[in-house]
């Protein structure tokens, strides 16, 4: 299993402490132009998406694997082939306008860039997928803190022991993401989550790490470490890094995604997205 870079030693520090403030064009303009980092805090009140991108004959099979896992991969938008725009986002380019990104061959990574565009070709399908930090805003809203964000890290990801149900020629296990929440906010944390299905919903394990086969939380496949506070419980949620342990796992000849944690800022509110008439 391939693992980003973990900074235990040298914590992310926020891309810039007025990024709550940006508009996802000026997130993606900045990204554009060279800087990098997790996206989590960026743009609040905007969706943030995962990205992966695969040539045109192993797009049914992507298509058919977030279909049938909807948790970890909740479809936003799906390109033409070679297209490197979305209705999510008007004017931005998928091949400059996140922050990093990997590049893949028969299941290797290959290359981490800020600029995708001399990898691109022209029979790529790009998927957009919702992702948890687009429900990060809700729970701070409910009082829960987010301690990755508090902390200067990247949310820490973790491959668990549930596989996947196969589509065609994918397959692969389940990637989640932990939250430590108090308590006393387990109740918000859930209900403000599962009011936003289309960036991953509600948890999907809470408590022992070991449930979902994670044997240490400081050692996370992806991501880095978070330290929890006394009385803290794990929070899992499913992982739009997902299809990128696919990608390991079946060795698709090639395929592009967000490098993790460092996603596409979309144009479209949180609101959109969120359920109405369940509070």
């Amino acid at each position: 299993m391939t693992r980003t870079q973990r900074t235990a030693d040298r914590p992310v520090t926020t891309l810039d402490e007025r990024a709550p403030a940006w508009s996802p064009r000026t997130a993606r303009a900045r990204f554009r132009a060279g800087l990098a980092g997790p996206t989590a805090g960026v743009a609040a009140g905007h969706t943030q998406a995962n990205l992966i991108a695969v040539p045109a004959d192993w797009a049914y099979d992507m298509l058919l694997f977030c279909q049938r896992n909807p948790r970890p991969c909740p479809v936003l938008d799906v390109t033409d082939a070679g297209s490197p725009t979305t209705v999510l986002a008007e004017g931005a380019d998928l091949r400059t306008d996140l922050p990093r990104y990997r590049v893949w061959q028969d299941g290797e990574l290959v290359a981490e860039p800020t600029d995708a565009r001399p990898h691109w070709r022209g029979d790529l399908v790009a998927f957009l997928l919702g992702c948890s930090f687009t429900f990060e805003w809700a729970l701070s809203r409910a009082g829960v803190p987010i301690r990755h964000v508090e902390q200067g890290r990247n949310v820490p990801m973790y491959v668990t022991g549930r596989p996947c149900r196969p589509a065609g020629r994918l397959s692969g296990p389940m990637v989640v993401s932990m939250r430590p929440v108090p308590p006393e906010r387990l109740g918000a944390a859930i209900r403000e989550s599962s009011l936003l299905p289309a960036v991953h919903g509600g948890p999907v394990h809470c408590g022992d790490p070991a449930g979902l086969g994670i044997t240490d939380l400081d050692r996370p496949d992806f991501g880095d470490p978070v330290a929890l506070q006394e009385g803290d419980i794990p929070v899992f949620w499913a992982c739009g890094v997902t299809p990128q342990a696919a990608v390991m796992a079946s060795r698709p000849p090639f395929a592009i995604t967000h490098a993790p944690g460092q996603m596409f800022l979309t144009d479209a509110r949180d609101e959109q997205y969120r359920l109405v008439g369940v509070d």
